[in-house]
């Protein structure tokens, strides 16, 4: 069986994070494995409490992770603090890490800041080279690029400057902030867009975690680039067109929805 490995915080409500990125690769027909960079205390409507791990329990991991099962890919989220993303880089060549998957949380869809101006710079400077792609937001776009995106033209633009910038290639998500659910592609001097239908579903909590992970699970099964991002958003629209309504906030999606066999029936199912 392939596997594939989340480097990312935890989410105590499951909706995002490594709980997120979990259910994904399991729902994505591959084992999956966590290095876990911070706990937090969330639900859907918020963050209270964050904890992160230290630089060397976060390396403890990474070694007993790689020296035993290895994975086929890795797919890494959000890593606040600068000791833990060189940590993060130092054990990935070390082991030679393939197929990388960096989703760089450093700015939400709301325009919140995330992480520090030092973290982002270590984030730029030690972990976005090794991508074989990353998978910023408009937000986190900007940042990377230096400039405004405010059309598609601009998406193209940024895109191509982050591509080059770091040798690898570039999903930009749309989303809701610019064009609805349609990401572009660019890599090597080339781009293709990815479109997406609309969904009137509010509860969307995780969606760059998930999409990520199934990036990251399609190209572990030998899927190229491309096939691996479309199905990757085929499996967003199913997640998120089940319809899941939990929690007073922003939801979760339904990961499993495509899980119907024996096992997933209730006891009334079954009588």
């Amino acid at each position: 069986m392939r596997t594939a490995l989340t480097i990312a915080g935890s989410d105590s409500s499951g909706g995002a994070g490594i709980q997120a990125d979990i259910k994904t690769m399991i729902s994505n027909g591959v084992y999956a494995m966590s290095a876990i960079t911070a706990l937090t205390a969330q639900n859907t409507t918020g963050v209270t409490g964050i904890m992160e791990v230290t630089p060397e329990f976060l390396a403890e991991q990474l070694d007993n992770i790689f020296t035993d099962i290895y994975p086929n890919a890795v797919k890494i989220g959000m890593v606040s603090a600068s000791p833990l993303i060189t940590t993060i880089a130092d054990k990935l060549k070390e082991y030679k890490a393939e197929n990388i998957v960096v989703d760089p949380v450093m700015v939400a869809t709301s325009g919140a800041k995330l992480i520090s101006d030092d973290a982002i710079a270590t984030l730029k400077e030690c972990l976005l080279p090794m991508a074989c792609v990353l998978t910023p937001n408009i937000p986190e776009a900007e940042v990377l690029s230096g400039m405004s995106v405010r059309s598609e033209e601009d998406m193209i633009e940024a895109a191509k400057v982050i591509s080059e910038t770091y040798h690898c290639a570039v999903l930009c998500k749309g989303g809701h902030q610019l064009n609805d659910a349609n990401d572009l592609l660019y890599r090597d001097g080339a781009y293709k867009w990815f479109y997406g239908k609309r969904i009137d579903n509010p509860n969307t909590h995780g969606t760059g975690c998930t999409l990520s992970s199934a990036i990251a699970s399609n190209l572990v099964k030998g899927f190229d680039l491309d096939t691996s991002v479309e199905r990757a958003k085929a499996y967003i629209s199913g997640a998120l067109g089940a319809m899941l309504d939990l929690g007073k906030g922003s939801g979760p999606m339904n990961h499993a929805f495509n899980l119907t066999g024996e096992y997933a029936k209730t006891a009334e199912e079954v009588r």
